[in-house]
């Protein structure tokens, strides 16, 4: 069934999320924190508990999927293309309730296949903490006679002529998709075996894209921004290949002017990035 191009600008009613520490814990675990990175984890961490900025993709989800179904995208169908995230101020880890709403802001012809564009905008208070533009490719529903995808550019590329600045190498666990999907997103296709080989996955459920995501933000915090979380104002990559959980994640970072980091990632032992026209903002 074709997608419902009526309804690109429309937005969503109010979506509300709660969150405590523990909301904020389970996050951090599902992008991969260990123990020394305690004051992520724990709510008594010495010097107070902090948050890793791309947690707020969570409370947006909510929103997102209201706008997909909205459209008539249908889930075992959909696949993220990509993501970005801009924060406005830092978010308290003693708990409150966020409110998103979601807006379609394009719907796009791949022929084969559907791009939707959804942005958000998160609240705390009734002032503005995270926007998100989430690129979900609809598989499936393409053809059907609507405009091209408007070009973009990276707003930071990776440097042809350099090594990268930094490197980090980090194995996911087995478990990693298991405990991501605690923090919300409960696609069947990262967990159930017999889902993921219909959807043409054969080796077993696949990470979330956005958990590749996570773990990627904090390799730039750990090396880019001297481990104050705090200091990421801005992030977004493209989703190109498939992980699975086990798999040891390699990202790349190569400092630009002006606070701008290039970052690509990839699989160990793969040949092609998971993770590319990554970039991110540090303040």
């Amino acid at each position: 069934m074709p997608l419902n191009s009526s309804m690109v600008g429309h937005t969503t009613k109010p979506s509300a999320f709660t969150y405590t520490w523990k909301t904020l814990a389970t996050y951090a675990l599902g992008i991969g924190a260990r123990r020394e990175e305690l004051e992520y984890v724990y709510e008594s961490a010495p010097g107070g508990m902090k948050v890793y900025p791309t947690f707020g993709v969570i409370p947006s989800q909510g929103a997102v999927f209201e706008a997909l179904e909205a459209v008539g995208a249908e889930l075992p169908l959909i696949v993220h293309g990509g993501q970005t995230l801009r924060v406005h101020r830092p978010l308290p880890t003693s708990g409150g309730t966020l409110t998103t709403r979601a807006t379609v802001a394009g719907i796009y012809d791949l022929k084969k296949f559907a791009q939707v564009l959804v942005e958000t905008k998160t609240t705390l208070d009734d002032a503005p903490i995270f926007d998100t533009v989430w690129s979900i490719i609809v598989r499936g529903v393409g053809g059907f006679g609507g405009p091209r995808p408007p070009q973009s550019e990276t707003p930071a590329p990776v440097p042809k002529d350099r090594e990268p600045d930094w490197v980090v190498e980090e194995a996911t666990s087995p478990e990693q998709a298991l405990l991501y999907r605690l923090s919300g997103d409960e696609n069947p296709l990262h967990a159930d075996p017999e889902v993921a080989a219909k959807a043409g996955f054969s080796q077993g459920p696949i990470l979330h894209g956005l958990c590749t995501f996570g773990f990627a933000a904090r390799a730039i915090i750990r090396k880019a921004a001297g481990g104050d979380a705090s200091r990421l104002r801005a992030y977004g990559a493209q989703f190109r290949k498939p992980v699975w959980p086990g798999d040891t994640l390699i990202t790349k970072g190569y400092a630009l002017e002006g606070g701008k980091v290039a970052v690509v990632t990839s699989v160990k032992g793969r040949p092609d990035p998971v993770l590319t026209s990554a970039w991110a903002e540090i303040g």
